[in-house]
């Protein structure tokens, strides 16, 4: 007992813990902002949950770091299809649809969750195993793990397709080319990915798989100005709200577009008008800088890698966070079209909450010492 305490030590010891304390402040910051977003009653309620999960979320991620990465590598396999299962049962009568999407399940005791958020989880990991498996530097992944790993993000994405949920299929792409990328895989495979992905989205909008309101929201941000009072009603007033903002913004609490109600989801996709308008530009740019920051943190933790599985599960959770950042915040500020995905750490949501949090904990797990050997599959 005392060696596998003086071992969780060690490990934790070699933890990088500056990404842990920015998530921590974008956790606190949020918890602010959607109390502002929902005064009352029910915005104490909200901001306290956003917390309660928060808290359940470092716990598990403070688990995951105790985690041998030996170990990680042998449950790559088991994380990916538990994700896979998720994604599965919402398909079925368990799931619930919500805004159009049919991406929930609904637990007893009024908890909810939405699998393909902690999906992103495993199929970070899959990926990385698959592509790091019996890796020899002089011989980068070949056609077939390349493939194989094709595979294992395109059986989630069709899942999702199915619910539909563009933004999170957007995202298991996106994840998927930066991690491919990087691996060592030759650049045609990566320039062939990048096509297949447009050309399945220009699929996706021009066949009728997408539900009609999300049709309308690429409506809405090709032309905000075509029907004001309709499709375009949200992203017109969240423009609105950011615009007056100003420098330093009204104050927290102080926003009229916020307090006033004008936008709705305001407290989950867009917490970051919220803070364009409270907290004005330079608010809002110390929330996208500490966002960069992790970003940059988790890429150097893959510089730091020898393990090739450990530097790929960097880079899985590098591009996970920066285009969902991006997209995020590209949609506040109309520069990418409204596709429902939460700003990490900041929007109301227990799934992306915990899902977040358990990255961090992988990016700690792959800071470990190499681990050379073959893994499950």
């Amino acid at each position: 007992m005392a060696s596998r305490a003086r071992t969780v030590g060690a490990r934790y010891a070699r933890t990088d813990w500056a990404p842990f304390v920015a998530a921590l402040g974008l956790t606190v910051v949020g918890a602010l902002l959607i109390w502002s977003s929902t005064k009352g009653w029910a915005g104490s309620a909200l901001a306290v949950r956003h917390l309660v999960n928060a808290a359940i979320g470092i716990t598990l991620a403070l688990a995951v770091a105790a985690v041998d990465v030996r170990w990680l590598r042998a449950l790559a396999p088991w994380v990916y299809l538990a994700g896979l299962f998720g994604l599965l049962l919402v398909l079925t009568p368990l799931g619930e649809t919500v805004n159009g999407s049919r991406s929930w399940l609904f637990l007893p005791g009024g908890f909810s969750l939405q699998p393909s958020e902690l999906a992103k989880i495993g199929l970070v990991v899959g990926l990385a195993m698959i592509l790091a498996e019996g890796h020899d530097p002089y011989r980068p992944p070949g056609w077939r793990e390349v493939l194989l790993a094709w595979v294992l993000a395109a059986l989630p994405v069709a899942l999702i397709m199915l619910q539909p949920d563009l933004g999170s299929a957007l995202v298991f792409g996106v994840l998927t080319i930066g991690v491919v990328a990087t691996s060592g895989a030759s650049w045609r495979w990566t320039a062939a990915a990048v096509g297949g992905t447009v050309a399945a989205v220009v699929a996706a909008v021009r066949v009728p798989l997408l539900d009609p309101y999300q049709v309308n929201r690429l409506l809405a941000f090709q032309n905000p100005a075509l029907d004001p009072e309709g499709i375009g009603y949200q992203t017109t007033q969240v423009r609105l709200a950011i615009g007056s903002g100003g420098w330093s913004g009204t104050g927290l609490g102080q926003g009229p577009q916020t307090q006033g109600g004008f936008i709705p989801f305001q407290h989950t996709d867009f917490i970051f008008s919220v803070a364009g308008e409270e907290l004005g530009l330079l608010g809002s740019l110390g929330l996208v800088a500490l966002l960069g920051f992790l970003v940059v943190r988790a890429l150097l933790v893959g510089l730091r890698c020898e393990d090739p599985f450990g530097r790929l599960v960097a880079v899985g959770v590098a591009c996970w966070f920066a285009f969902q950042t991006f997209q995020n915040v590209g949609m506040n500020l109309g520069l990418m079209p409204v596709t429902g995905l939460p700003l990490p750490f900041l929007s109301y949501g227990g799934s992306s909450m915990l899902a977040c949090w358990l990255a961090l904990g992988l990016l700690s797990c792959a800071q470990q010492p190499t681990f050379r050997g073959r893994g499950a599959w």
